[in-house]
């Protein structure tokens, strides 16, 4: 059985770490949170748990992932956030493939509590992250926001049975403060990309087809009320990025 370390990245995760860190269970042989810098108790909930901190400037998603990585005592890491829970299913899968290691890394499906509703439809399950890895064969990539983890040209990855239990948005506010936050860092991605083009298609039509797109076709509307919020948040989203883009985008050409 490969030996391996579990890796998660905090900034004020007092509400999320400790059920993070309980159910990890036996799965792992090391324990590393990078913590760049939580005013809140995270830090010692950490090593109240047994994990070993490491304090680390955020960088950046991208940056700040494969810093973490580089912390892990072992080559062969799992990758959690610190919202996300294992459950037993998984926690099997990952020892299976520990046991009988034959990919560069593995994905793992999310199941995702939103406002305490589980959420099964609008494109948000199974929402598969590549998060067991060999850090030899890949490394993360992106810019600012939508890191992944990408395995070497020609190697084959595996899936993982079970779930991660994403705890993401306790309230609504929440979810809105948080789109805002991203919807700056995704309008500056588009920036640096050079796609500083914004049209009424970007503003009004794109929106309206987010919002069309995950209620209806992804069925989001069976998800209830959760799912309404989802859409219409997801569609005010789409609009506030491109919202961003041309205003950024004006006021550096004025």
């Amino acid at each position: 059985m490969v030996p391996l370390s579990v890796v998660i990245i905090t900034f004020n995760e007092a509400a999320n770490i400790a059920r993070c860190l309980q159910a990890l269970g036996d799965v792992a042989d090391d324990v590393v949170v990078v913590d760049s810098f939580s005013t809140d108790n995270t830090v010692d909930i950490c090593r109240q748990h047994g994990a070993r901190v490491v304090q680390h400037a955020f960088a950046g998603y991208v940056a700040q992932k494969n810093y973490a990585t580089t912390q892990a005592r072992f080559d062969h890491v799992l990758q959690l956030d610190a919202d996300e829970v294992l459950t037993d299913e998984l926690r099997a899968s990952i020892k299976a493939a520990r046991a009988n290691w034959q990919h560069a890394a593995y994905s793992l499906a999310r199941l995702t509590n939103y406002c305490g509703h589980w959420v099964r439809h609008g494109g948000w399950y199974p929402d598969r992250k590549l998060r067991l890895y060999d850090r030899r064969l890949g490394r993360w990539t992106g810019l600012l926001l939508h890191e992944k983890f990408e395995v070497n040209a020609g190697l084959t990855t595996g899936l993982l049975a079970g779930h991660a239990l994403h705890y993401s948005y306790h309230s609504i506010a929440q979810h809105v403060s948080q789109l805002n936050k991203f919807t700056s860092i995704t309008a500056q991605e588009l920036a640096l990309r050079g796609k500083t083009n914004v049209t009424w298609f970007h503003l009004l039509l794109k929106p309206l087809w987010k919002f069309v797109h995950g209620y209806f076709f992804r069925l989001g509307l069976l998800d209830g009320f959760a799912g309404l919020c989802i859409a219409g948040i997801s569609a005010w989203g789409v609009f506030l990025k491109f919202a961003k883009l041309k205003t950024r985008t004006e006021q550096a050409e004025a």
